[in-house]
């Protein structure tokens, strides 16, 4: 059985003895277990193996004091709480009794102590320290019995668990159903009034925080109550679930789709670019929805009509937004030729635009309009031209000769721009393979291959670049290095896993790529290093300010300095004098490209001029045509 244990500590072998004698008569009648120490550090050897109902404590000890020992031994969790009641021989000293009170005393004898009071304070902590060790005891016990009690009950509880998370789950989707039949349209499962009213507000509330605007589509069906009248209105139901079912077909996962009643439906678009996004679901809805419908044996035709409206363009609240889209869509239905209006007609002549040019390209595709001219790229070290960059041109029957940024911007439909990139690159391929083969046969060795770089129409990276990039360099025999992506930075921002492989594969298969107008928005630096990019191009406009008083000069040192420390080639655009030549010389540009060296050339010219011919760098003049 286990009885309390009292520990007696004093550096005094006569004190220590005299305390002992006190209090062995109880020790002796198993009342307590009496262990005795003569220094702090054994007193803490003994807390750390045993539990102590009180601690007697000397204060005067050599080395380590009774009150630094009290700290020591209070500031271990397990003898937090151990009552210690200090003695010394120092009558009256309240400066050391306040002192041993801070240190957590229990109590504060003096010497000579009196034998009864002494063991009567013992006595009162041991009864504690057996009470506590009783109950400890019977709480064991108790536990023994309620493990029982609990593997009894444990069935029963697991059941009634069982019936509660049924019940719970019967409630949520009682509450679900609940919530959508207040927020569902009954007839088509699409958001409601009620609830397209309080995610427009929210629209409203996000654009007013972060400044990102939102685009509002109102559509309604023609000819719907002809349809109801002659052929019943569960036709007509009918109808309107096909229709909801396409408009949800037409839009993406994150936009939102509402029946406000009848045959009036309304798109919520948030998000970037809310007005040319808008302008492209609209066609897309158009498109669906001019579709026959098959409803019962009847195959039925309708049409919708569908005005768009901006935040915050086109109004300051939700109620102002919903009548302005409801007003565009009325002017749409009026127009029959034109089933998608903008708010403002400015929009709607914008759009127009758009779609001229648009179908304009689709037919130069056709026409054989489309022609690339190459600006060949002069190596500052050899002065031999290493490369060219493919230039996209159209020759416009009533515009004349546009270059690519006159009209590819004007493009939105990117099948018709993955067209583009797909004939840019057979012309390319077929002349970087003429290009080479010319270009060996004159010089006799086999150098690096001289690369031609190409630049995308297609505002995306994704897979269909392989598809048109990698057969066509197979179909020609193109050496790995013939050929160059120029990447605009803003491709490259918040890239994700799929552009990592795709441009693993790129350079796996020996294609180049570049980052192509350095500064035009933001991580350009981080893009290098992430994607290990192989050049990366100066634009015009700062090569165009070495020299100038803004700092034109440090800026371009700064950009060619950054490059060659994540071991980029760094190419030049739109050199022009000599000073700018000299300048990106004395730097360690290694590439240049510009008027100074060659214009544009037809893909004969490309030929005939850069075949066999190595640039005097430090010629009074460079001009290709005068050399």
């Amino acid at each position: 059985m286990h009885i309390p244990k009292v520990l007696l500590v004093n550096d005094d072998p006569a004190s220590l003895y005299a305390l002992e004698s006190l209090l062995l008569d109880a020790a002796d009648q198993h009342l307590y277990e009496l262990i005795t120490a003569s220094s702090g550090k054994e007193a803490l050897r003994h807390v750390l193996m045993h539990e102590f109902a009180v601690i007697l404590l000397d204060v005067s000890m050599p080395n380590m004091d009774g009150f630094e020992t009290a700290e020591a031994i209070h500031s271990h969790p397990r003898s937090a709480g151990t009552p210690i009641i200090f003695i010394t021989a120092h009558y009256a000293d309240e400066m050391n009794r306040l002192k041993a009170y801070q240190k957590g005393a229990a109590d504060y004898l003096f010497t000579p102590v009196i034998p009864q009071i002494l063991q009567a304070k013992v006595a009162v902590f041991v009864e504690m320290a057996a009470k506590n060790l009783q109950l400890r005891i019977k709480s064991d016990e108790l536990a023994r019995l309620n493990q029982d009690l609990r593997v009894q009950r444990l069935q029963d509880l697991e059941r009634i668990n069982a019936e509660l998370e049924l019940e719970i789950k019967e409630r949520k989707q009682a509450e679900q159903r609940a919530h959508d039949l207040s927020t569902r349209d009954a007839l088509t499962n699409l958001l409601n009034r009620r609830a397209l009213i309080q995610q427009l507000e929210h629209a409203v509330a996000t654009c007013d925080r972060n400044g990102v605007g939102f685009a509002l589509l109102f559509l309604d069906l023609d000819k719907f109550k002809q349809i109801n009248d002659n052929y019943g209105h569960e036709a007509g139901d009918e109808l309107l679930r096909q229709v909801a079912a396409r408009l949800s077909a037409a839009v993406r996962v994150a936009d939102i789709v509402a029946r406000l009643g009848g045959d009036e439906f309304v798109v919520l678009i948030e998000g970037k670019s809310a007005s040319a996004n808008a302008a492209r679901v609209g066609r897309k809805i158009e498109l669906a929805c001019a579709l026959p419908f098959d409803i019962g044996n009847h195959r039925l035709k309708t049409a919708a009509s569908i005005g768009i409206a901006l935040y915050p363009e086109d109004g300051a609240n939700a109620q102002a937004l919903m009548k302005n889209a409801d007003t565009a869509m009325y002017h749409a239905k009026q127009n029959t030729a034109a089933p998608v209006q903008f708010f403002h007609e400015q929009l709607n002549v914008r759009e127009r635009e758009r779609e001229q040019w648009t179908l304009e390209l689709r037919k130069a595709l056709a026409a054989n309009q489309l022609e690339l001219r190459y600006q060949p790229q002069v190596d500052l070290r050899s002065g031999r031209v290493v490369a060219a960059e493919a230039l996209l041109y159209w020759r416009h029957p009533v515009h004349g000769l546009l270059e690519a940024p006159q009209f590819l911007p004007q493009v939105q439909e990117r099948t018709l721009l993955d067209r583009v990139d797909a004939w840019v690159i057979a012309q390319s391929c077929s002349q970087a393979s003429l290009w080479q083969s010319l270009s060996g046969s004159a010089n006799g060795v086999q150098g690096p291959p001289l690369c031609i770089w190409v630049n995308l129409a297609t505002p995306q990276l994704h897979a269909d670049l392989l598809h048109a990039l990698l057969p066509a360099m197979r179909k020609h025999g193109l050496t790995p290095g013939s050929m160059g992506i120029e990447l605009n930075e803003k491709l490259l921002l918040g890239a994700t896993e799929p552009l990592a492989q795709l441009l693993t594969q790129l350079q796996s298969a020996g294609v180049r790529t570049a980052l192509d107008d350095f500064g035009s928005a933001r991580s350009s630096l981080a893009a290098c290093k992430r994607w290990q990019l192989n050049a990366l191009k100066i634009d015009r406009s700062f090569v165009h300010g070495i020299g100038n008083d803004e700092g034109g000069t440090d800026i371009v040192a700064a950009v060619v300095h950054l490059a060659r420390a994540l071991s980029m080639r760094v190419i030049a655009l739109g050199v022009e004098t000599r000073l700018q030549l000299e300048v990106l010389q004395q730097m360690g540009c290694h590439i240049c490209q510009g008027e100074l060296f060659y214009p544009p050339l037809p893909a004969a010219g490309l030929l005939e001029q850069t075949s066999d011919i190595t640039i005097t760098l430090n010629s009074p003049t460079l001009l290709s045509n005068e050399e």
